[in-house]
Order: structure tokens, then sequence, then C-alpha cells
């Protein structure tokens, strides 16, 4: 069954904000149950590696998102709501580095927990199945309303990218 065509995203509110983050904190919360249980300072590890990936993100991808090139001095996005725009906006299309940056940063900081998680294959599952689901909820019902057009998973057909 097709999904009836949704107008752009160009402006987000703070509930959608809400929504995504309150999502995104099951799979955090839950790596950091697993490692807490064995290291403190492990913990504090991974909560650093979380802020400098976050910098990472915003960086080397969020600094080319229409919704950072706006004039606006913070950020209001599903991920980065009110955050002052430390970086530099630029527009245009993500290089190769940046999407091998942004990727390895992302995939480091999903992977870090790991070793804590086999140890509790309970949180294991969670985290996985919340992993997915916070995943399949951005891309059902984000990337085919995106105004990011070079993003990656950009779903918005060509003939509303390029109207002709």
């Amino acid at each position: 069954m097709n999904h009836p065509r949704k107008e752009l995203k160009s402006r987000y509110r703070f509930s959608d904000f809400l929504f995504y983050i309150c999502l995104l904190s099951v799979p955090l919360v839950t790596a950091v149950l697993a490692i807490v249980k064995n290291s403190v300072w492990w913990t504090i590890v991974f909560i650093g590696l979380g802020g400098g990936s976050a910098a990472i993100i915003l960086r080397f991808y969020c600094t080319r998102c229409p919704h950072y090139t706006r004039d606006e001095k913070n950020l209001k996005c599903i991920f980065f709501w009110g955050f002052p725009k430390f970086f530099n906006k630029r527009p245009g299309k993500l290089g190769v580095s940046d999407k091998v940056i942004t990727f390895s940063a992302t995939m480091v900081l999903l992977m870090f927990p790991v070793y804590w998680l086999l140890m509790a294959p309970g949180l294991l599952i969670v985290y996985v199945l919340s992993l997915i689901g916070f995943g399949a909820a951005i891309y059902r019902n984000e990337c085919n309303r995106c105004t990011y057009f070079e993003c990656p998973a950009n779903r918005v057909p060509e003939a509303i990218k390029n109207p002709r």
C-alpha cells in the first residue's frame, strides 16, 4: 500500500524533538545500565564518547542541513533542539570524508557498549530492538519528507526535489 505524499518538513516542533529523543533514550539508557553494572569509569567514557560523537555529527553532517543553515542562533531539529550553532554553516553536498567521519563516529558510539551488553543478553535484546525501532521511525516518518536532499537516507521523490 502506498502512503499518501506528505509535505516536506521545513520546520520542526519541540514535540517532534521530544518524540525522537525519548525513542533514542531507550538504547542509550540500556547501554549505560549494562556498562555501569561493571564500571563507572567506562560509563563516563561512554557518556564522553556520546558527547564527542554528537559534536562530530554536528560538524561533519548537520552543518550542511537546511535546519542548521537557517539564520537562527540555535538549532531546532529532531536531534539537537536549542543547541547553539558552534560550527560554520556549510550548505551543499556531503563530501565522502563527511560521510565516512559521520558514519564512523556513529558506529563507534553504537558498538562501544556491545561488550557489556553481551554480559546481559536481555539488555542486548532491548538495545538492538530499540535501535531498530528508532531507525525505522526516522526512516518511515522523516526521510520521505526531509528537506536535507543531500542526506544519503533521503527518500523524497526526485520530482519534488527537482520540479521542472
